[in-house]
């Protein structure tokens, strides 16, 4: 399903844990790392492909994740020239997605790669939150910004212990 625009409408799925780390998951068979995602198909919302996409390429239900956040507006991205294909009709030129924000409530243990019959993804790990940003594919970086700044105040509300801010200066008392 592509949109008069030529963009694929899409869910984008991050995972976070107590500790405010994000799950981080390796394509299967190649070096890259993303967050899971994937189409909405006819017929349904966004949330239930959501859950779909989230069983599908990481094995978890519903009952394993509480939904912290959504983003308010579609976010979209460009796909490279050389990834379009132009053969197809109609045309895809990206991806017009909403995203989640998840937490894992259950275990790591209940995370599993082949749920499906045709995994996208062999391993994951915890990465720190804004590690993603700096990491996946550049056609996507924006997109993953733009997701991150949104989503940060939520993860910031869950966090056990919250980070100590990098290179902050030591409080001084002011002289009077």
């Amino acid at each position: 399903m592509i949109d008069d625009d030529g963009y694929r409408p899409n869910v984008g799925i991050v995972i976070c844990n107590r500790q405010g780390q994000v799950m981080w998951a390796r394509r299967f068979g190649q070096h890259s790392w993303q967050f899971p995602q994937g189409g909405i198909n006819p017929g349904e919302s966004p949330e239930q492909a959501m859950y779909r996409e989230l069983f599908e390429e990481v094995g978890l239900s519903r009952k394993d994740v509480r939904i912290l956040a959504s983003t308010r507006n579609w976010l979209r991205y460009k796909l490279p020239k050389r990834l379009v294909r132009w053969d197809t009709k109609p045309v895809c030129i990206g991806q017009k997605q909403k995203w989640f924000l998840l937490q894992l409530v259950g275990n790591d243990a209940d995370i599993n790669m082949q749920a499906s019959s045709t995994p996208e993804f062999d391993g994951w790990r915890w990465v720190s939150y804004w590690y993603p940003v700096r990491q996946v594919v550049s056609f996507k970086r924006d997109v993953y910004r733009r997701v991150m700044k949104e989503f940060a105040s939520a993860v910031m509300l869950l966090q056990e212990t919250p980070p100590k801010p990098q290179n902050a200066p030591a409080w001084r008392r002011k002289r009077g």
